[in-house]
């Protein structure tokens, strides 16, 4: 059962960082069209500033959760390596608790609340004219990563497997 966790939770991963890959390179394209507009036409393009506010936006929650599963995230794993073995077990299995409490309260019924809001009041992006709920959904998207990797962490904290963090690919 552990086993076949992992799998999945390492497969949603794989696809998320090639989400964030292609995304990037988006980012990347769009800056450097803005750029081009605005040196070769005299303007920039009005569009692309704004998408890449948005894309830098998911990126960087997107990002997130993918640190978090890759235990690459300084602030959660670093802390809990300075104290004595014994209680390491216990540290992590009390931060796991405390993020995936966050995760579930601040980002996902939190942005689930913000996309909600966004729609009900048609919200508008003013350059792309996308609806701004659209934009939030990363929120909530990202809470239920981050969520269900925490999970997987628990039940690998709880087993015994998690004494060496794993490394990013």
């Amino acid at each position: 059962m552990h086993q076949h966790i992992k799998r999945i939770v390492q497969g949603l991963t794989k696809v998320l960082q090639w989400l964030l890959i292609a995304a990037m390179a988006l980012l990347v394209l769009d800056v450097v069209w803005g750029v081009m507009t605005r040196y070769i036409g005299g303007e920039q393009a009005s569009w692309t500033e704004e998408l890449a506010r948005f894309l830098l936006i998911w990126v960087a929650l997107l990002g997130g959760a993918v640190a978090f599963d890759t235990k690459s995230h300084l602030g959660v794993d670093y802390f809990v390596g300075k104290f004595e073995t014994g209680v390491r077990k216990s540290l992590r299995i009390f931060t796991h608790f405390v993020v995936l409490f966050f995760a579930i309260t601040i980002f996902v019924i939190g942005g689930a609340r913000v996309v909600y809001d966004a729609l009900v009041l048609d919200q508008t992006t003013p350059a792309l004219g996308w609806k701004m709920g659209h934009v939030y959904l990363v929120i909530p998207i990202a809470g239920c990563f981050m969520a269900l990797f925490t999970i997987a962490h628990l039940i690998e904290t709880f087993s015994g497997d998690d004494e060496a963090p794993q490394k990013a690919d």
